[in-house]
């Protein structure tokens, strides 16, 4: 489960959307997700889900790793849809007690869940076409009018990006400590809840100790070369908007259009 796991990481590509400015990257898919939600019937939905397809397919990334990012969310999922079928309004198709099956609340439980897939897909195109690099600087400049409230904008744009970069190095470090102590004979898997919580106290406490040593080996690294926070700090590679950045503004305007038209003309589709 644990290798399943590909939130951080970045595949290095030629695609549009890794040539595209990060900042634009960043707002676009804010605007996506609020396109999401403004989807209001499966007509408008599914045109998001093909939009967000086509992305994919552009970024060039292969499909397997879109679907193991799915993969640790599968539960929240699963849960979430099963609430949404007990809980809708309208005449039960099946009934046993307080526990009721409905359409509505079938149509509900498809709608969200396929919401929440397209928002994990397109927060994976931003992280799998984006290095952290680029994330930092990106997230700066956007929160550069912080600063006239004297909010460190460089640091939290650092701790962001050092947090979302080790993310990938943390669950390699977990998954090599779990075969250690299952070589040990630690027992991990059977038992009820309580139990496997217990076998995972050998795995959390030298996992908080190599944290700890990393981070203080990165402040170490930092402090030798110099590093002052952002004051007085040049890049040598300096965003600007090109000709691609406008473009995907100008398709991602097309694609709020496209929602509203379907809100407008799919009223019949309307989850209720």
């Amino acid at each position: 489960m644990l290798k399943d796991i590909t939130l951080g990481q970045f595949f290095p590509g030629n695609s549009v959307i890794h040539k595209a400015d990060p900042r634009v990257k960043i707002i676009l898919v804010t605007a996506y997700i609020v396109f999401l939600f403004v989807a209001g019937n499966f007509g408008s939905l599914g045109f998001m889900v093909c939009v967000t397809a086509f992305i994919m397919l552009v970024t060039k990334i292969p499909l397997k790793m879109y679907v193991k990012g799915l993969k640790p969310v599968l539960f929240i999922l699963l849960f979430t849809s099963v609430l949404n079928i007990f809980y809708g309004k309208g005449e039960p198709l099946w009934q046993w007690g307080v526990l009721k099956i409905t359409e509505d609340g079938i149509k509900t439980a498809v709608f969200v869940s396929v919401r929440i897939v397209a928002l994990i897909m397109i927060s994976c195109i931003l992280t799998y076409t984006t290095s952290p690099t680029d994330l930092t600087d990106a997230l700066e400049r956007i929160m550069k009018p912080l600063k006239i409230f004297r909010i460190q904008v460089h640091e939290i744009a650092m701790m962001m990006t050092i947090a979302l970069r080790f993310i990938p190095t943390l669950l390699e470090e977990t998954e090599k400590i779990m075969n250690a102590q299952k070589a040990r004979g630690a027992d991990m898997e059977s038992g009820g809840l309580i139990k496997k919580l217990k076998a995972m106290l050998p795995v959390l406490i030298p996992l908080f100790v190599s944290a700890f040593n990393r981070a203080f080996e990165l402040a170490v690294a930092m402090e030798c070369r110099c590093y002052r926070g952002g004051k007085g700090r040049t890049r040598m590679k300096v965003l600007k908007i090109g000709k691609t950045d406008i473009i995907l503004i100008l398709f991602s305007v097309m694609v709020l259009a496209g929602v509203i038209v379907c809100n407008m003309k799919f009223p019949q589709l309307a989850v209720k």
